[in-house]
């Protein structure tokens, strides 16, 4: 029984290990993609949807808006494709909030298509991916939050787009370490849990976002 004893505790042991090995380097993998800005050019620059509020994005959603429109500015692709629903009560989608706020700051409405459906991050990069397929576009540059970068391209790559990212610097996700400790917290969870289930467990809308 001792030596039964030992191997369980070994065993044990050993699981944790794996655990802590496995959570740490994703963290790690969460942090590492959050620093990366590719310009290369593409086919379409992709906006992830945050909460709007009658229609005006909020913090969190204009900062995501203000980098598709620079890299838009830059060159790196001559569509953007804003994406994302709407709640029970909600007059706007995300989508159509998202291009109304780009046409404002001068965009052409015919460079802005407006998906206008997902509640999460993987509804959203699913009804990305059809759209463009349906153009014959494949290859994107996905704009939102530095810690969301990771979860985002691996979903819309297993959605069959060529996917890069450059995200937002600026914004509340990134104003402080703790927002910064939070992001990286949340969005390892949330990777590790797609990664098992192939699914998604997130909640949007949170208030703020």
């Amino acid at each position: 029984m001792a030596v039964v004893g030992r191997w369980v505790s070994r065993l044990l042991i050993g699981v944790v290990l794996i655990a802590i090995v496995l959570v740490a380097g994703t963290a790690a993998r969460v942090w590492q993609v959050a620093r990366v800005n590719d310009y290369s050019p593409v086919d379409a620059i992709a906006v992830l949807g945050a909460a709007q509020y009658n229609g005006v994005p909020s913090d969190v959603f204009r900062s995501r808006l203000d980098q598709a429109a620079a890299l838009y500015e830059q060159g790196v692709a001559p569509l953007i494709v804003t994406v994302g629903g709407k709640q029970v009560g909600d007059v706007f989608t995300e989508a159509a909030a998202g291009k109304s706020y780009l046409e404002s700051t001068g965009i052409p409405a015919a460079d802005v298509l407006a998906v206008e459906e997902g509640a999460d991050t993987l509804e959203s990069v699913r009804a990305i991916s059809r759209e463009l397929s349906g153009l014959g576009l494949s290859s994107v540059v996905i704009t939102t939050d530095p810690w969301h970068s990771l979860r985002t391209r691996v979903m819309a790559n297993d959605a069959g787009l060529e996917t890069t990212t450059a995200p937002s610097r600026s914004g509340p996700a990134v104003l402080t370490r703790e927002s910064q400790f939070r992001g990286i917290a949340r969005e390892t969870a949330a990777l590790l849990y797609y990664q098992f289930t192939h699914s998604s467990n997130e909640l949007r809308n949170v208030p703020g976002l």
